[in-house]
C-alpha cells in the first residue's frame, strides 16, 4: 500500500509537470494555423519529455524548431525548459533571426545558466531551427547535430542539409553554428526531427527503426495531405513498436 501510495503520488506529480511542460510549447491547432500544410508527430518516451518543438514569429519571419535535450522524463524535462527559455531569450530579448546566431546565443545562454555553481552540469541539446521568409519562398536553417531533410517536388527524393556536429552545450571544439539559406519550390516537404523515431526499437528482431527506413517512409508518404502523412507516422511508429518499451 506504501508503495502504490508513493507511485500515485509520483505519477500525479509527473502529470502535472506535463500540463506545465505543453502550456510552454505551441498547440498543434495554433501551428495548423500558422503553416498551411504542417504534420506534428510528438510521442514522449515518458509523460514529460526532453524533446520539444518551438515556434516563434515576426512581422515578416516564422521561425520553427524541434529539440531533443540531454536526459529523459523529468530530467530532460527540466532541460528543455531551460532550453525554450534561452531559444525565446535569443529571439525576444536580442532580436536575432539568422538561425545559426541564434543558436550560438542560446548556447551561450544555456551555457551560464547550467554553470552558476560548482555542480559542473553538462546538459543541452540537439536542434534543427528553420526560419521561413513570409515574403518569399527563401528559408534560412542551422542545426546542432540534427540535420533537415529536404523532399523535393520534382523527384520526392531527400536532400540531406548537414549539421554542424556539436550541440547547444559544452563541446571540446566549439564553433559558431553555420546558416545555410535555400530557394524552396511549390510542394517541397522539409522535415525537422529529433533520432527519437529513427531510435525506436522494434519490428520482428527488436532492432531499431533506423534513419534509412524513416527516409523511405518520409519519401514515399511526401506528397499525401500532411494529415493522412500524420496518420501514416503514427501507424507505422506503432506497428513498428509491438510490445518495446
Amino acid at each position: 500500500q506504501l508503495v502504490e501510495r508513493k507511485n500515485k503520488e509520483i505519477l500525479d506529480s509527473i502529470s502535472y509537470a506535463k500540463l506545465i511542460q505543453a502550456a510552454m510549447m505551441p498547440t498543434e491547432d495554433y501551428l495548423h494555423e500558422k503553416f498551411k500544410n504542417i504534420a506534428i508527430f510528438y510521442r514522449p518516451k515518458d509523460i514529460v519529455a526532453g524533446d520539444f518543438y518551438w515556434f516563434e514569429e515576426s512581422e515578416d519571419l516564422k521561425m520553427i524548431a524541434v529539440a531533443d535535450c540531454t536526459g529523459h522524463g523529468v530530467p530532460g524535462a527540466m532541460v528543455s525548459v531551460v532550453c525554450y527559455n534561452a531559444l525565446n531569450r535569443s529571439v525576444r530579448e536580442y532580436g536575432l533571426t539568422d538561425p545559426g546566431q541564434i543558436l550560438d546565443k542560446t548556447k551561450e545562454i544555456i551555457l551560464s545558466e547550467l554553470s552558476r555553481n560548482d555542480e559542473n552540469v553538462k546538459d543541452g541539446m540537439d536542434i534543427s531551427l528553420v526560419v521561413f521568409d513570409k515574403n518569399s519562398n527563401e528559408i534560412t536553417w542551422s542545426g546542432a547535430n540534427n540535420p533537415l531533410w529536404l523532399v523535393t517536388s520534382a523527384s520526392r527524393e531527400i536532400v540531406e542539409i548537414k549539421a554542424d556536429k556539436q550541440p547547444i552545450g559544452v563541446h571540446i571544439l566549439s564553433k559558431s553554428f553555420t546558416t545555410h539559406r535555400m530557394k524552396l519550390s511549390t510542394g517541397d516537404v522539409l522535415v525537422l526531427f529529433t533520432d527519437g523515431f529513427a531510435d525506436q526499437f522494434g519490428g520482428a528482431y527488436g532492432k531499431k527503426f533506423k534513419s534509412a527506413n524513416l527516409k523511405r517512409l518520409i519519401s514515399e508518404n511526401s506528397a499525401i495531405p500532411m494529415e493522412s502523412f500524420e496518420k501514416r507516422l503514427s501507424t507505422t511508429f506503432d506497428e513498428w513498436t509491438g510490445n518495446e518499451e
